[in-house]
């Protein structure tokens, strides 16, 4: 790496906050001779993808652009844009004595068609023809034209990291919402689950000694009770879902991007939902349950958002 793109990673570290993958920045800047206009528009994908669209002038700079953005941005797509225009001062002026020339003889032969005179046509008619006198931009030096370029990039990312960060919270607030919403729903189906397996151990037995009494003892029957009852049982699932819980707040709070580690989060927690759903067989439990599924989807739908 050159000294310029070293600068670059060193500059624009990535802030320690929770950001969202999605916002938009703009920069721009001049040394007098050219204008720069840097656009920078990122969007939510699993991983990090930087897309440059630029001058063809600016081609051996792209390297030194996507590392000064991807120090800045830890997941998304980003889009950069990059605009040059050429000041006055950096253009020439070049004459076409060619096409004056033949412009030149074409009002000559006119006049002398016309039988009138040559003599009266002005230089300025000539000059002022499409074509005989053009501005010219001075070629691009893309070496010497990156500062301009990596001071338009600057706040462009700026800008960039003040919309995701601005968005990251409000995103942390909403996450932070939904988790006591899940907290309180487990207080509910814990409390709902307290002796739900003796319960059913109960109501098993007592079907069963109902419909198998002529064929079995009671010692058999109490024991298919209690291997029935064992598996509707939901203490692992509501204390790996405390772990769970716990995991998902302290990467809320981390300073580091948590995108990746909230969503492997809420694939657990749903696993751990869904279960407690194939178990439950009372409505209340039941009815929790859905509650935290419909919660759940919603938690998975923002923590997409997170970096």
């Amino acid at each position: 790496m050159d000294d310029v793109g070293r600068t670059a990673v060193v500059r624009f570290r990535c802030e320690d906050l929770m950001n969202s993958m999605t916002g938009y920045g703009r920069g721009e800047a001049t040394n007098g001779d050219v204008s720069v206009v840097v656009e920078l528009k990122s969007v939510n994908n699993r991983f990090r993808d930087v897309n440059v669209r630029m001058p063809r002038e600016y081609i051996m700079l792209e390297s030194r652009i996507v590392t000064a953005v991807k120090a800045s941005v830890a997941r998304g797509r980003v889009d950069v844009y990059i605009r040059r225009s050429a000041t006055e001062s950096n253009q020439t002026v070049h004459a076409d004595p060619v096409l004056a020339e033949r412009y030149l003889v074409a009002v000559r032969a006119v006049a002398h068609r016309l039988q009138l005179s040559a003599d009266s046509v002005q230089i300025d008619a000539i000059l002022s023809q499409p074509g005989v006198l053009s501005l010219r931009e001075v070629e691009a030096d893309a070496l010497g034209e990156w500062e301009v370029v990596e001071t338009a990039l600057q706040a462009a990312i700026d800008e960039l990291i003040r919309m995701r960060r601005t968005e990251g919270d409000a995103l942390r607030a909403d996450l932070l919402g939904h988790l006591v919403s899940l907290e309180r729903k487990h207080i509910e189906v814990t409390k709902q689950a307290s002796g739900l397996v003796e319960r059913l151990h109960q109501r098993l037995q007592d079907r069963l000694n109902r419909l198998l009494s002529d064929r079995f003892d009671s010692a058999r029957v109490a024991q298919e009770a209690a291997v029935l009852a064992d598996k509707a049982d939901v203490s692992e699932e509501l204390a790996r879902l405390v772990s769970h819980f716990s995991q998902f707040r302290t990467a809320l709070e981390s300073e580091e991007p948590t995108g990746r580690r909230l969503e492997f989060l809420v694939q657990e927690m749903n696993r751990e939902v869904n279960t407690l759903g194939s178990k439950s067989a009372e409505h209340p439990v039941s009815a929790a349950v859905v509650d935290m599924k419909s919660v759940l989807e919603r938690v998975r739908e923002q923590a997409a958002n997170v970096e």
